[in-house]
Order: C-alpha cells, then sequence, then structure tokens
C-alpha cells in the first residue's frame, strides 16, 4: 500500500503501484485539467508514474508554479526538437533546457542550416504534433543500451554527456517520433501546449567553450493557450520600444566605443547628471543613517584577492593580473570593493563601542565578462556599485539588516518601483565544495537573514544553492510596468572574510573578537540600475532624475519675450530646476515635438499674454493640454505639481 499524506490534508491510504494521477482522480475538487505533474517528498515526479510502496507528502504542479512552467517548457523543447528532426534529420541535439522565458535547443544542422522559412514549416509542425496527445513515456535504461542508441543513431553531444552519467540513473524519455537523453520530468502528453513561437536564433558554444564547435541555439515559448501566446508577444514588441539601449542613445544617456573597450561604457552629459543625482541621493541617504563614506583605488594587489578568496572563484571572470616595471608584484583591476573595505577597518584598533562600522563607497569594480553576455547598461565589464560593508556583532545582525531593508524600500518609492519581492539565497547543501567556512557558522549566518527578513514582515522565497561561496544572500526583485522582474538591491552576511582578513574588536569583556560583515549594495550598480529605469518608464525618468526637466518655448522671437523667457529661466534656476529655453526660429508645433522626443517632463510656453500678465502655460508630458497659472503660483506651489 502507498500511505499519502496530501499537502496541508488528511493521510490516505493507495493501492500499489497508484501513481498520482490516480491519487488525483481520487480528490473532489478535481482538478486535473489544471495539473501537470506531482512533488513527492519535495522531489519532481511524472504525474502518471507509479509510486513505489511506501510514506510520501504529495502536491501537485500546475502550470501557475515556476516548477510547473520550467516542466512546461522543457517538454516543449523535445516537442520542437522533433518538429525539426522533421525536416532535418540529420541534425545533431546537443542540449534543449528550460529558461526563464521559454526554453531553446543547441543543435549542430552541420552546413544544412534552416531558412526563415523553415522555421516557419517548424511551427507549424509543432503544433501539429502537440495536438495529437502524445504522451511522454519515460523508461529506464542502462549506460551501455544509452551509448549504443546514440552511437547507432549517431550523436557525438549524447555520447559526451553519458561518460559523466551513473549506470542506473539514466533515462529516455519518448513522444511521438522523438527520443531523448533526459532525467524529466514532462507534461503527461502533448496536447497541453496550444500554442508555440521560435522567438530568436543565435550561436552558442557547445559547453559554453569557444574552443569547441559553434552550434546554433534556437529559443522558443509555449503556452497553454493562444490568447497568452498573444499577450506574451506583445509585451516582446512593448520591451523592444523601451530597450535601453535605443533609449539611452536616442536621449544621449551613454555610448560605447570599440576603441575604449567592449562593454566599458562612456557616460554622455545627460547620463553623467542621471548618475550623479542618484549618488546625491544614496550619499545623503546614507550620511543620515550613520554611515561613514570612504574611497579607495581602482587596482590592488593581487595578495589582496588571493587573501579574500576572490582569486581562486572569480580568477576566470577577473582582468588578468597587471604587471609593473621594477617590481615583483602583481595588480588586479579590482572585482570587489569589499577586501578594501576589510584594510580599511584593520587600519586602526576597534572597540565593541565602535561597531557597528558602516563604510560605503560609490565603487567602480571590473569583471571580464564574456563577450556573447554583454548587454547594454546590463550586464558590463565595468560598472560602479553603490556598496557597503557594515562591521558588527552577531546580536547587531538583525537590526542592521532590519535597517537595510527600510533604506531598500525608501529607494524603490523614490524610483517609482511600486511592486518587489525578495529572494533568500542559500547553499546547495549537496555540493558543500563550492563555499568557504564551517557548517556551524554558516547555519548561523542562514538562519540570521532567514530571522531578519521574517521580522520585517515581508514575502520571500528561497534558492537553495544560489549562495555566494562566502554566506547567505537576500535579493530584492523589482518589478517593471510590462510585469518583467529585475534583480535589484542585494544583502550578503559574511563571517568568513572578517576571518580572512584577521579582523578583531576588543569586547565588553575585554576580550578580542571577529566581526561579522554584511555587505550592502540596496541597487546592485548604477549601469544596471538605469537601464532598468530606462525600461521601466520608457525614457520618461521621474521628475528629480531627469536631466532637463523643463523646456521654455517663447512662442515668437520678440526682444520682450525673450527677456521675459529668460528672468522665467532664471526664476527656474533658483529653484535648482534643470532647464533651458528653445531660442531656435523653428515654429512652435516642431519646438513641442523636439522637447516630447527628449522625454522633457514639463513644457512652458511664453506669449504676449503670458508675458503681460506674468503667467506661463504649462504642458506636461503626455498631456494635450496646457495649464495657465502665474508664475508666481507655479514657484511657491512647484512641489504639488511636478
Amino acid at each position: 500500500m502507498l500511505n499519502v499524506k496530501l499537502k496541508l490534508k488528511e493521510k490516505k491510504s493507495f493501492p500499489s503501484k497508484s501513481s498520482p494521477y490516480d491519487i488525483l482522480l481520487s480528490l473532489n475538487e478535481n482538478p486535473k485539467e489544471k495539473v501537470i505533474a506531482a512533488k513527492i517528498n519535495d522531489e519532481q515526479w511524472d504525474l502518471h508514474r507509479s509510486l513505489p510502496d511506501g510514506d510520501y507528502e504529495l502536491d501537485f504542479i500546475t502550470w501557475d508554479d515556476l516548477e510547473g512552467k520550467n516542466i512546461f517548457w522543457h517538454s516543449s523543447a523535445h516537442i520542437m526538437a522533433e518538429a525539426i528532426q522533421y525536416y532535418f534529420p540529420k541534425a545533431k541535439f546537443a542540449i534543449g533546457p528550460p529558461v526563464e522565458n521559454g526554453f531553446y535547443y543547441d543543435l549542430d544542422f552541420e552546413e544544412n542550416v534552416p531558412s526563415a522559412e523553415d522555421y516557419k514549416k517548424i511551427e507549424k509542425k509543432f503544433l501539429k504534433i502537440a495536438s495529437q496527445n502524445f504522451k511522454f513515456q519515460r523508461t529506464e535504461i542502462s549506460k551501455q543500451e544509452a551509448i549504443n542508441f546514440f552511437t547507432e543513431n549517431y550523436n557525438p553531444y549524447k555520447l559526451e554527456i553519458l561518460k559523466n552519467l551513473e549506470d542506473g540513473k539514466i533515462t529516455f524519455y519518448k513522444q511521438g517520433n522523438f527520443t531523448d537523453l533526459c532525467r524529466g520530468i514532462h507534461l503527461p502528453s502533448t496536447n497541453f501546449i496550444k500554442s508555440f513561437k521560435i522567438t530568436n536564433i543565435a550561436g552558442a558554444y557547445w559547453k559554453g567553450d569557444s574552443k569547441n564547435k559553434q552550434l546554433t541555439r534556437i529559443y522558443g515559448i509555449s503556452f497553454p493557450s493562444k490568447e497568452e501566446l498573444d499577450s506574451y508577444l506583445f509585451n516582446l514588441e512593448e520591451a523592444k520600444k523601451r530597450d535601453h539601449k535605443k533609449i539611452g542613445k536616442d536621449l544621449k544617456i551613454y555610448t560605447f566605443s570599440q576603441k575604449v573597450g567592449i562593454g566599458l561604457p562612456l557616460w554622455l552629459p545627460n547620463g553623467a547628471i542621471i548618475r550623479q543625482k542618484i549618488i546625491d541621493f544614496f550619499y545623503k541617504d546614507q550620511l543620515e543613517n550613520g554611515y561613514l563614506p570612504v574611497v579607495t583605488p581602482h587596482i590592488g594587489r593581487k595578495d589582496l584577492y588571493v587573501t579574500s578568496g576572490h582569486y581562486d572563484k572569480y580568477s576566470e571572470d577577473s582582468f588578468q593580473t597587471i604587471k609593473v616595471p621594477n617590481e615583483k608584484d602583481e595588480y588586479m583591476l579590482k572585482p570587489m570593493n569589499c577586501p578594501h573595505h576589510c584594510e580599511i577597518y584593520k587600519s586602526e584598533m576597534r572597540s565593541y563601542r565602535d561597531l557597528p562600522l558602516r563604510l560605503f563607497e560609490f565603487g567602480t569594480v571590473y569583471r571580464y565578462e564574456q563577450h556573447g553576455e554583454i548587454n547594454g547598461l546590463t550586464r558590463t565589464r565595468s560598472f560602479t556599485q553603490d556598496d557597503a560593508h557594515i562591521f558588527c556583532t552577531k546580536d547587531q545582525i538583525s537590526q542592521e539588516i532590519f535597517n537595510i531593508i527600510l533604506r531598500v524600500q525608501k529607494t524603490f518609492k523614490a524610483l517609482s518601483f511600486e511592486e518587489y519581492s525578495v529572494r533568500v539565497s542559500t547553499r546547495d547543501k549537496k555540493n558543500l565544495s563550492k563555499y568557504i567556512g564551517d557548517n556551524e557558522e554558516w547555519e548561523i549566518a542562514e538562519t540570521s537573514i532567514l530571522e531578519s527578513i521574517k521580522s520585517a514582515n515581508i514575502p520571500y522565497e528561497e534558492g537553495e544553492g544560489e549562495a555566494a561561496f562566502y554566506g547567505p544572500k537576500l535579493d530584492f526583485l523589482v518589478k517593471d510596468s510590462l510585469g518583467r522582474k529585475w534583480q535589484l538591491g542585494t544583502i550578503q552576511l559574511d563571517y568568513q572574510l572578517p576571518k580572512r582578513f584577521e579582523l578583531s574588536y576588543i569586547s565588553s569583556k575585554n576580550t578580542k573578537e571577529t566581526p561579522v560583515m554584511i555587505h550592502r549594495a540596496p541597487m546592485g550598480s548604477l549601469e544596471r540600475l538605469i537601464a532598468i529605469l530606462i525600461e521601466h518608464t520608457a525614457g520618461i525618468l521621474p521628475f528629480w532624475l531627469c536631466p532637463l526637466q523643463i523646456k521654455i518655448i517663447p512662442v515668437i522671437s520678440s526682444d520682450d519675450l525673450k527677456n521675459y523667457a529668460s528672468t522665467v529661466f532664471q526664476k527656474l534656476k533658483e529653484k535648482n530646476f534643470s532647464c533651458e529655453i528653445d531660442f531656435s526660429s523653428e515654429k512652435l508645433g516642431k519646438k513641442i515635438l523636439n522637447a516630447e522626443m527628449q522625454k522633457i517632463p514639463l513644457i512652458i510656453v511664453l506669449g504676449e499674454n503670458e508675458k503681460n500678465n506674468q503667467e506661463i502655460s504649462l504642458r506636461k508630458k503626455g498631456e494635450a493640454q496646457h495649464t495657465t497659472m502665474s508664475l508666481n503660483d507655479f514657484l511657491e506651489n512647484s512641489n504639488d505639481i511636478v
């Protein structure tokens, strides 16, 4: 018999060899049309796969769950592979995993690469296969049988994968005319999928190594309904319009130069103003909350990063060491600010009365991101972090993290991010070799960070295996106006670096103790933040951040009107508005259109009536109507108006 405890329900017994589907059918609510897989004792399980006798806790997975989407899209990758195999029977399939939005399959077409027309045929074939309601059939197979299969149906990529697989734990999945080496889990059948679209074609090296052969990566997306696909494609088009790379160029925010180097942004005047306004906002807020500013160099001796562990863990992602004349030392462009801050802490003896010590810096760091991963401002090789490190006692951890959360919430409000979520990243319990430090300290660190987020009464999800190598972390993810999630703020709890750098303080009992270190970057990096802000707002930034806030447009070019425009300009400047006057010879409509294209939030139009009555005609971005008011009323009530 099977003894099954249904999640949040009573315990029941079922006959031997029952499947989760059999159990599902016994439920009164009978939600079988939505269920696509099961979880048995927190392990994903195919819906129609029989369960061995034993005791289980059972839950069901639907499309609405993140796990459900991954299963749905993984299954879709197999169907896409079958559709491709139909037209390209000699294609060699590598890997086909789900990703954040959809899935992909890497293939070796050799010389017979598909055309645009071929991709349209593949989409039609996919939908035909899906409609035929083929079952996803799981088969356990020996390693030798699997090798024989992919030797007969020659596929060097699957054979290479098999080398690292353990005999007795190998499975095939088959649907229709396609069989693949796969761990699963999959949909019960193909007809759960009602819509599909190939979204992108790219090149990808086998195993991500440029020394290997370049394969064709085909991305796709699928949904349980056509309406969901239509909505996704609509948002995709909206995202293209909001692309920060296009808007950043149009608004003259930043540029790149091949001579300067890939992934190294050059900030133009508009971008430099936006950056400085963000820095000023953070700087003021941090000074008011007990943080102390520091400045560290862009390079450091290699030994610094050997001590911190960054050299061992990140050397492949860092710029190579810098050799200097007449010295044996090697230097590195700094990949992190934290080792420098540790040395600042160590520069003098500390007492428990000095803690918490909060050091902050807008520090530029350098990572050698792979060419294919660089993407505008969201992934660069040079970026500036709003970085801070808090050195505190164990008793101060919860309050410090709670205070950081308050700072993050204040920042999100100022930047017009209304929706956000929290993700707590912990260790991969199955691969502890990835981390430094002893198990007891990790347990304390993970417990502390979870208790802190619970005390702030913020919902969270846990990401096992996503912790930094030195400690658990808490990430803030904002949702933009298109519903996309972006990771911004991060809090990381670290027991390890203070030990590595031999940091200490004198306790109230006159003993020498090691502080705990909290890494804190509320907005990640200025580059990524500005990119996300541009896409979230379609370039119409919060008023306080706009490099040019007001455009003054005289209707005609008379001397009197020019003088009045200059008077308005001066009074606005005295109120700290950034503004300019359009004295060009263009017609009024063209001047207004130019201001709209520059996404300037306020336009002030001045004519003879406005001059004579000491008034302004005010138009807000995106609104067709002008509002006439006295200049003094605007100046006195500007905070409410903007």
